[in-house]
């Protein structure tokens, strides 16, 4: 029970010291830098940028790969479809050689029942036939030898088996490695890793802008939680008024020194200023929460601000030239890359025209092998070769894309000079207000001075009873109203202060 009783008071320890810690606006700003997830989120972005601009660099060396397949064919492959028999010729007395089987070959008889054709040895049987010789087949049947050369019986010959022309392709395995190495590509590849650094930067600038878009969220959401916590002071101060003046009111009401109308003027008054305190205690609630969803914080954790007092004098920002803050915004730096984007791929387009070379080569092997007949077994050879391709005729199809980009170039400068002028005269903009801001303040500290005073005359007058509780509630409001604008002027000086360093691209 004891334990129990000293864990529970230990997180109740914690949990006030957690509620009575006291932030300044840096340290505001560097909570948000550390959870904002949008801002995480650029930052990736410039990790994934990097990559491909890593990646696009590696296009000027050779692209190297392997491969292999695997095929399983169902049957063999064979040159012949049944035994062949090869003919052996013999020289003639020219010293040709030749079969001599044509449409005017002459069968020439010898001796030993053996006759040439064309100076080719057969041994067939032949017979006479008008006085001349006609060779017999494997049946003893004349034919024509013009006609039906392949009855002749060769004496000489080589027999080709059909078994000898047939080759094992069922199982066939390709392998090797190849390479490209581009030459020339009209610029292409150039052109592409100028795009890749032109996106990386990009993305670096959008991490400042979503930077500055932080702080600017959080300043606001700051001096907002400031403001509202010095009108709920001064919310509780004017009720305090009203209150004692009711008080004051029921006692004269007491004595038939005040109407009932005098007290109900006064009733109506203290229920506006009970009602206005809620709104102003409601109002400082969800502001807490906003800001406190801006730094990653529970909404329901209680923080004290070090600047609710508002007596920090700002540093105002001096003016700078219109170049430099060109120079520092993130929006011309983006602008400008994209420019540079648009020139590379109207670059890009006009290298379609010209002619692309690249060195290839590689090894490949294949089993079977036929660089020694057909072997079972991984052979191969090397291989290199330039490629060229050159363009001719397209339908006027690059000429359009080439003048698309052309345009595209063209808007990206119109839209960066159009952002100067824009830049410039909200830099103008924020000049002006802040000059004001800063008349409002100095106006509006003497309209306190003046109400306090006017009030405090008020007060005294109604004491002695030269002025009625009319003047004294009007003396009031004025006070109110007075106090409440100077708060606002104070605030307004320190946020046209943040826009104008924004403006200027000095915030960060």
């Amino acid at each position: 029970m004891r334990k129990i009783l000293l864990i529970t008071c230990c997180i109740c320890f914690v949990t006030y010291l957690q509620a009575q810690r006291q932030v300044d606006l840096e340290e505001c700003r560097q909570m948000a830098l550390e959870n904002n997830k949008s801002l995480k989120i650029a930052e990736e972005n410039v990790r994934a940028a990097q990559s491909l601009s890593k990646a696009a660099f590696t296009q000027f060396f050779p692209n190297i790969s392997a491969y292999g397949s695997y095929m399983y064919n169902q049957k063999n492959v064979s040159l012949l479809g049944e035994d062949a028999h090869l003919p052996v010729g013999v020289l003639d007395v020219n010293g040709n050689f030749g079969t001599g089987i044509g449409p005017n070959s002459i069968p020439t008889p010898h001796a030993d029942g053996t006759f040439t054709f064309d100076q080719s040895a057969i041994n067939n049987k032949f017979t006479m036939v008008d006085g001349k010789p006609v060779p017999l087949d494997a049946q003893g049947n004349p034919f024509n030898p013009e006609i039906n050369p392949e009855n002749l019986q060769w004496k000489n010959h080589a027999l080709l088996p059909k078994e000898a022309m047939e080759f094992d392709i069922h199982n066939i395995f390709v392998g090797g490695i190849s390479f490209v190495q581009p030459i020339f590509m009209g610029g292409k590849i150039i052109q592409l890793n100028n795009i890749a650094k032109s996106n990386q930067a990009i993305a670096e600038v959008r991490v400042q802008e979503k930077t500055e878009d932080l702080i600017v969220n959080v300043d606001e959401a700051y001096w907002r939680v400031v403001s509202l916590e010095n009108k709920v002071q001064l919310a509780k101060e004017f009720h305090n008024l009203v209150s004692e003046l009711d008080r004051n009111m029921q006692a004269l009401q007491a004595e038939g020194l005040a109407t009932k109308a005098d007290m109900l003027k006064i009733k109506v008054r203290l229920n506006e200023a009970d009602v206005t305190l809620t709104k102003a205690e409601n109002g400082l609630n969800l502001s807490r929460m906003a800001l406190n969803q801006l730094c990653g914080l529970p909404l329901e954790e209680r923080i004290e601000l070090k600047d609710s007092d508002l007596g920090e004098v700002i540093d105002i920002q001096s003016a700078v030239s219109i170049e430099q803050a060109w120079a520092n915004r993130p929006e011309i730096k983006m602008l400008t890359q994209a420019g540079n984007i648009a020139e590379a791929n109207s670059k890009i387009m006009a290298s379609r025209f010209l002619p692309t070379v690249a060195l290839t080569g590689g090894y490949t092997a294949t089993n079977p092998s036929i660089f020694n007949g057909v072997e079972k077994k991984f052979n191969g050879m090397f291989t290199v070769g330039v490629t060229a391709a050159i363009p001719l005729f397209h339908f006027g199809e690059k000429v359009h894309t080439l003048n698309a980009a052309r345009t595209q170039a063209v808007i990206a400068k119109l839209e960066l000079e159009e952002a100067k002028e824009k830049i410039e005269l909200q830099v103008h903009q924020n000049s002006y207000r802040i000059n004001e801001s800063l008349k409002k303040q100095e106006t509006t500290q003497k309209n306190v001075e003046n109400a306090k005073e006017n009030l405090y005359y008020a007060k005294e007058g109604f004491d002695e009873g030269v002025i009625t509780s009319t003047d004294l509630l009007m003396a009031q409001n004025a006070w109110l109203a007075a106090e409440s604008e100077y708060l606002d002027a104070i605030i307004d000086v320190k946020l046209n202060n943040l826009y104008l360093k924004k403006a200027v691209g000095n915030l960060y």
